[in-house]
């Protein structure tokens, strides 16, 4: 199938490609490493977290890796972190939600596109009203990738934090769709909350603290509260980010 053209008008065309596309594992994995090469996050984990991590991913586990968003050096921070972790074993197997203008550019978008995004029409960008069918179908097409096999990762503030990067944004309610609809389908994902710290404001981006929380494996419940939950959890893993800094 033939890559179409990212825009708001062509969301249904768009979305019926990213259901089913899969980029080159090896290539992803070249790039991730390379990534991790140059962007060198000191990453920490809370108590328990790697192991964890590890297990659930050994079981199969699908999970939903939520992340702060500070700049727009913080995917790479997430690939860097993603290769020196034990998500190293789902890269190629990440769907990774990503704003439609990240699509435009066809040199850019081969990138994206290998790195397993899917794009996001932001209602920021295209208002509320005009985003909101390609918004349902985005959410149905990420839960069923989910429930396919694939792990999600996801910014889920919507936008970088330039006004205080210790105190997390509000969490939009789409990871809570998301996640909603997925257990709707059968699969059961767990959360992973990644914290990422710059030092005071946005330092060096390619000297990242990174924090790994815990895994949570039951967030189940209505999607305003899985909402309210990642709140939480986000926020402390980013707490831990700015205390390892």
């Amino acid at each position: 199938m033939d890559s179409p053209e990212v825009s708001l008008g062509n969301y249904e065309a768009v979305y019926e490609y990213y259901r089913a596309h899969q980029q080159n594992r090896w290539a992803a994995k070249l790039a991730y490493a390379a990534l991790a090469l140059k962007y060198r996050p000191r990453i920490t984990y809370a108590p328990g977290a790697e192991a964890a991590l590890a297990a659930l991913l050994e079981c199969r586990t699908q999970l939903v890796v939520a992340v702060n968003h500070l700049t727009e050096s913080d995917q790479f921070t997430l690939a860097a972190t993603a290769w020196r972790t034990p998500l190293r074993r789902m890269i190629g197997r990440t769907r990774v939600l990503a704003k439609d203008e990240l699509f435009v550019d066809p040199a850019q978008r081969k990138k994206v596109d290998m790195m397993g995004s899917i794009p996001v029409f932001r209602s920021k960008n295209h208002g509320l009203r005009a985003v909101s069918e390609a918004g349902r179908v985005m959410m149905d097409v990420a839960a069923e990738r989910l429930n396919r096999g694939d792990c999600l990762a996801i910014f889920p503030e919507g936008t970088c934090n330039v006004e205080d990067p210790r105190t997390l944004q509000h969490v939009n309610s789409g990871i809570g769709h998301i996640v909603s609809r997925a257990e709707k389908l059968g699969c059961s994902p767990a959360l992973v909350s990644i914290g990422i710290s710059y030092g005071s404001g946005v330092g060096n981006v390619k000297c990242a603290s990174v924090f790994v929380g815990t895994p949570v494996v039951d967030l189940g419940g209505k999607p305003m509260d899985i909402a309210r939950a990642v709140q939480g959890d986000l926020q402390h893993a980013v707490d831990g980010a700015v205390a390892s800094y």
